[in-house]
Order: C-alpha cells, then sequence, then structure tokens
C-alpha cells in the first residue's frame, strides 16, 4: 500500500477579502503563526506521508506561489485546473494521475486551509482512517463533535449502533439555520463535515463512474492522455465540458459505503475574519491585533493591520483589516457577507483589488 496525499488548494478565500486576492489567497497567508496556512497542512502530515507522495491541486495563477511556498514538494506533483469546477472534478483529476504513478494507493484528502494544533491525535486518526479504508475499501471522512450550534458547517449525521470507531454515515446535511443545528447538537448522532476524505484510488474512480459517469468518462479520456504532448489540450477541452459539482453531493451522499471515524483533536475551517478573531490571544477587553494597533475604549474587536499603524476608538465587536491598496471595516456579525465586496468588485472590474 502507498500512502497519498491531495491538499485541495485552489479556492480564492472571498471572505478573506482584502488580504486574500487571486494571487495570494487565504490558504498562501501567515494567520496564526511564520507558517502559511498551506504550509501548515503539509507539515501536520509530516512523518506519515512522503514529501514526493504528497500532491496540490490548485490553478496556473496560484502555482507559482504554492511552488514557492512549498519547495520540498516536486513541481510536478502541483496539479493545475485549467478551469474551477468544484471538488468532484478536482478529486477525480488528482485520482487519475496519482493512479497512473501509484496502482495500490490510499489517498487522504485534505483542505489546505485548515487550522489543527493537535498534530499528533490528527496523525493518528487518519493512520487509523487509512486502515479502514484500505482494508474495508469505505470512503472514510472524518466527523468533528460539534460544541456549538453552528450554522457555518455542514452536519454529518451517522448510526452509532455499530463499530465505535468507524462509523456508518445516514445523511449529509447542509449548512442549517440556528434552530436546525441545536436539534442536530441535541441529537448526539450529528457531527461537522470537516472536508477531509480517505479512500482507495481505485474505489473512489470507481465509485465516480457509478455516481457522476459524465466524470468519469471525461477523467478517462485525461488518463489516457497523461505523460504525452497531447495532455494539456486533453485536459482543457474536457474540464470545458464537466459540470460543477462537489464530491459530497456527487459521490458521498449517493454510495453505500461512506463511513466517518471520529476526529478528536482540534479543528476550524477558519472560514471567516470572525472565525480568526475567535481562535486568537486576546487583551483584557477581548481585542486582538496582528500589526501595531491602539485601541481606545473598544471592545471585542480584531486588528489585522501589518503595513500600517491603526487606531481604533470608542467602537466594539468590530474586524478591521488593512493592506496597502484597501481597508475593511465590518461588524463581526456579518463577516460572512466579506465575499459580497469581491462580487462587487468583479462586477465593476476593479480586478486590481482582486
Amino acid at each position: 500500500m502507498e500512502l497519498v496525499a491531495v491538499i485541495m488548494a485552489g479556492g480564492v478565500g472571498a471572505r478573506f477579502w482584502p488580504k486574500s486576492r487571486a494571487e495570494e489567497p487565504k490558504q498562501l497567508l501567515n494567520l496564526f503563526s511564520e507558517r502559511s496556512m498551506i504550509q501548515n497542512t503539509v507539515d501536520r502530515i509530516k512523518g506519515i506521508i512522503k514529501n514526493e507522495n504528497i500532491y496540490i491541486v490548485t490553478n496556473k495563477i496560484q502555482k507559482p506561489k504554492i511552488a514557492e511556498q512549498l519547495t520540498e514538494i516536486p513541481t510536478e506533483n502541483i496539479i493545475e485546473e485549467p478551469f474551477g469546477k468544484n471538488t468532484a472534478a478536482a478529486i477525480g483529476l488528482a485520482s487519475v494521475i496519482v493512479d497512473s504513478k501509484h496502482k495500490d494507493a490510499v489517498t487522504v484528502v485534505l483542505p489546505a486551509d485548515h487550522l489543527i494544533n493537535d498534530i499528533e491525535e490528527f496523525q493518528s486518526v487518519i493512520k487509523e482512517a487509512v486502515e479502514f479504508a484500505y482494508i474495508k475499501k469505505y470512503l472514510v471522512t472524518i466527523g468533528i463533535n460539534p460544541t456549538r450550534p453552528d450554522t457555518g458547517y455542514g452536519y454529518i449525521q451517522i448510526d452509532e449502533s455499530g463499530n465505535d470507531k468507524l462509523q456508518k454515515v445516514l445523511r449529509f446535511a447542509e449548512k442549517p439555520n440556528l434552530d436546525t443545528a441545536k436539534r442536530f447538537l441535541e441529537s448526539g448522532d450529528f457531527f461537522w463535515n470537516s472536508g477531509m476524505f480517505i479512500w482507495r484510488t481505485d474505489v473512489i474512480l470507481n465509485e465516480i463512474k457509478t455516481y457522476i459517469l459524465d466524470l468519469h468518462e471525461g477523467l478517462q479520456a485525461i488518463a489516457k492522455a497523461i505523460g504525452k504532448d497531447e495532455y494539456d489540450e486533453v485536459l482543457t477541452n474536457v474540464y470545458g465540458q464537466l459540470k460543477s459539482v462537489s464530491i459530497d453531493y456527487g459521490i458521498m451522499e449517493n454510495s453505500k459505503i461512506v463511513g466517518l471515524t471520529k476526529g478528536k483533536f482540534d479543528w476550524s475551517d477558519v472560514g471567516s475574519w470572525d472565525a480568526v478573531y475567535h481562535l486568537l490571544e486576546k487583551d483584557e477587553n477581548e481585542n486582538a491585533t496582528k500589526g501595531e494597533t491602539y485601541f481606545g475604549n473598544t471592545t471585542g474587536t480584531y486588528v489585522n493591520s501589518e503595513s500600517k499603524f491603526t487606531a481604533v476608538v470608542g467602537v466594539k465587536d468590530l474586524l478591521v483589516i488593512n493592506t496597502a491598496d484597501a481597508t475593511l471595516v465590518c461588524h463581526r456579525d456579518y463577516a460572512q457577507d466579506v465575499k459580497l465586496i469581491v462580487d462587487y468588485l468583479k462586477m465593476n472590474k476593479k480586478e486590481e483589488l482582486l
């Protein structure tokens, strides 16, 4: 068995504007340490997966910065998608490339932009999930025990009557409203969907054949072109015709062989600037900062301003994010709406701010 990692790193991180830009999105930012989010992701799997077995799925714009940050990863392992077609296509593309090199592989699929500090426990869960995936041929996902009725996460319901270490998944639930999230929490059999998956490469490709036939046919054409001069042309033509489908919707919600392993480690998908605020150390007035900041009669506020001195006076519960060319001032309750700014900038063709 060959153990391989596929790290999903093609997102734009719209909720992290103005720091997150097309060429340097959220996963390439240093939000919590001197290392970027994607560097921390690679660091977490060192010791269990060899550098030459780590693959990154991204796009042409982000590839140079990723290669610059991850010098230990072979450049040919940084896979370019010609278009963003959601996670099913990205995972499918990585799977046929991995399958062309390793015929007996188990793939660990990881988002590039999550925060996990308990590396020892994380690696222990991954190793356990790998065994289930390889021996039982399950599609294994890692569920996180919910600590609050959060409406920003998807949920997974499990059947707890089975194996304590690998539960059968009953259903996936989209991000709920608050009342539904409270019911999920009270029931005790719902877990947060971490977006981390472990499976045999041959098994996920077979499930794609079963449930997303047009993607399977496209992947077959791509697989035949791997290593040949026509690869780029075939990839572009095939990708241009694919439907945009998530791996959750296309495969995980339909497959009969999905199991869940509980992730007993700290975890956050760091989905907004407000999430960053909650994860940082704060002063006696519940303020947090990155950069030189003056807080005057201010509470519950986060300032990220490495480019300039910032003063905030007489306010509470704000997010203030400075870059050289833009400033965001947002109430923490509206952190999810930052992505609307990116939509506005696109609509008004302000490419210099994207």
